[in-house]
């Protein structure tokens, strides 16, 4: 007894010690994953100051030193703030929008006449060890399962960072700096774009960084410090790269903050996308005036033109009758809530899978339309046009994706048809008996019973109910095939055939499995 007590014990403390020890060790290494953003953050902020400051001292600029000096008054306001009063998010938006900044500063400032200086060669090497410790991290975090992926378009972090880079380049000429903003646009988009995982997302990253490099900037013809581009982009794709593998979120939770967003909301979403093609129409069009190639750029522009125009009028009412089939998803949802339907159930049952399959070979067109046109229109001395080139291609291939993915993933349209036909008689040495009263109305009460399960099984499963037909008399065969007729040739409202036909019957049947009707009828 004492030796079986003994037993026991031991062998619960060593558990408690064994899972102890393994929480610790989880601890530990999530300590030192965080420590190596810790390590990647400040090897970044070091970078940059160092890059500043040996700005400052070969070009004496009095306005390097008062962003510097602003630098570290904002970097000690978010620090007080996050240690004194634990505002970690005024923290890292103050961080994060200064840090965009500051990058963006550093990128386009000259720096040919002290390129071979140490300082400048080792702001280098930290930009760039900055790169692949931040790499690193974003992969040991994602190997290692420290990271809860949650559905989001664009983080914060990558928002402030993209509008304080923005704001750096407000520094230059204005249509300089407009196609930097539009660059900025065109590269949140690209991240929403690797975030959706959709279908072209890597094509248009290698796009992304192939026009970039080879022609918006020789196009700007402005001093540019590749390795701070390069820390920038780097830092803000790697997680949104990374997770197109890593992530195990389904379609609709990837794409939870659209498709749950308001009605006004995604109605000004078509706009916007509306808004930006006719721009880059419109900047297509200024080839025209290029005369030197007008024999080419004329009716190439006229054919493609026309043909864009088409394939996008048809792109913009496409997506405009997808959010009207969402909001009537979305009202069905909200009102059966309660019933724990999910959206993915909803939009099946409305035939959204259909649309969808559709949808996504007009959408292929449409993107193919704008490839085409871009190229015939091609302005490589243009940043502007590049810039939304790049942003109108992102749009396109997440329309593309999402309706790619969500006709995969749905399920069909379903409609169901249920008889029930109670019988008052039983065959069990193949001569009909009746059955005695109180059976015959016990049996009446279970098929009145089954009858409301099947409405209850159709309702909850969002099947479309064709009709529930109840008859203690049996039904003819004329009645019964006519209406079975009718049954499998119903369709969607928008047209084409049901995914499933569900028919359900309950009554007495032959030996052979035949359905027994009134009338010595049968149905095989």
């Amino acid at each position: 007894m004492c030796r079986s007590l003994r037993y026991c014990v031991s062998h619960c403390l060593y558990a408690a010690m064994t899972r102890l020890e393994e929480a610790n060790q989880e601890v530990n290494m999530h300590s030192s994953i965080r420590y190596l953003g810790y390590l990647a953050r400040i090897n970044l902020l070091v970078a940059v100051g160092m890059g500043l400051y040996v700005r400052w001292e070969k070009t004496a600029d009095p306005l390097i030193l008062v962003i510097f000096i602003l630098g570290l008054f904002v970097l000690g306001i978010a620090s007080i703030l996050y240690y004194y009063f634990s505002m970690e998010a005024a923290n890292l938006s103050l961080s994060n929008l200064w840090f965009g900044f500051l990058l963006g500063l550093l990128c386009f400032r000259d720096n040919a006449s002290f390129k071979n200086d140490v300082k400048e060669e080792a702001t280098k090497y930290l930009l760039l060890s900055s790169i692949i410790i931040r790499i690193l991290y974003a992969l040991v975090q994602r190997i290692c399962g420290c990271i809860l992926h949650r559905p989001t378009l664009l983080t914060i972090v990558e928002f402030l960072e993209l509008v304080g880079f923005a704001i750096a380049s407000t520094t230059m000429l204005i249509q300089k700096s407009m196609s930097i903003v539009f660059l900025v646009v065109a590269l949140g988009m690209l991240i929403i774009d690797l975030r959706m995982k959709s279908f072209l997302a890597i094509p248009n990253l290698v796009i992304f960084g192939v026009l970039a490099s080879l022609f918006f900037f020789p196009s700007l013809e402005i001093p540019t410090n590749p390795f701070a581009l390069g820390c920038f982009f780097s830092c803000l794709i790697t997680d949104p790269l990374l997770d197109v593998y890593f992530s195990g979120l389904s379609v609709t939770e990837r794409w939870k903050p659209y498709l749950y967003r308001g009605r006004v909301c995604r109605r000004f979403s078509v706009m916007f996308v509306g808004l930006i093609e006719f721009v880059f129409f419109i900047l297509s069009a200024l080839k025209l005036g290029d005369l030197k190639l007008w024999y080419f750029v004329i009716p190439g522009f006229s054919i493609f033109g026309i043909f864009w125009m088409i394939c996008h009028i048809i792109f913009l009412i496409t997506l405009w009758g997808f959010h009207t089939k969402l909001n009537d998803c979305h009202r069905i949802y909200y009102t059966h809530r309660a019933d724990n339907n999910s959206l993915d159930r909803v939009m099946a049952s409305k035939g959204m899978r259909h649309f969808c399959l559709i949808s996504e070979q007009l959408v292929f067109f449409s993107l193919l339309a704008t490839a085409v046109l871009g190229a015939v229109c091609w302005q490589k001395s243009n940043g502007i046009f590049m810039s939304v080139f790049l942003i109108v291609l992102p749009l396109e291939s997440m329309a593309h994706g999402l309706f790619h993915e969500l006709g995969n993933c749905l399920g069909g349209t379903c409609v169901g048809y249920a008889v029930v036909i109670p019988t008052n008689f039983c065959s069990p040495d193949g001569q009909p008996t009746l059955l005695p009263p109180e059976h015959v109305q016990e049996l009446n009460l279970r098929s009145t019973g089954m009858l409301n399960s099947i409405q209850r099984f159709f309702a909850y499963h969002m099947i479309e109910t064709y009709g529930c037909d109840y008859s203690t008399s049996g039904l003819s065969f004329d009645t019964l095939h006519s209406k079975l007729k009718s049954f499998l040739e119903l369709r969607t409202p928008d047209g084409p055939r049901h995914d499933t036909y569900v028919l359900y019957y309950s009554g007495h049947t032959h030996s052979t499995g035949e359905w027994a009707l009134a009338g010595n009828g049968h149905v095989s």
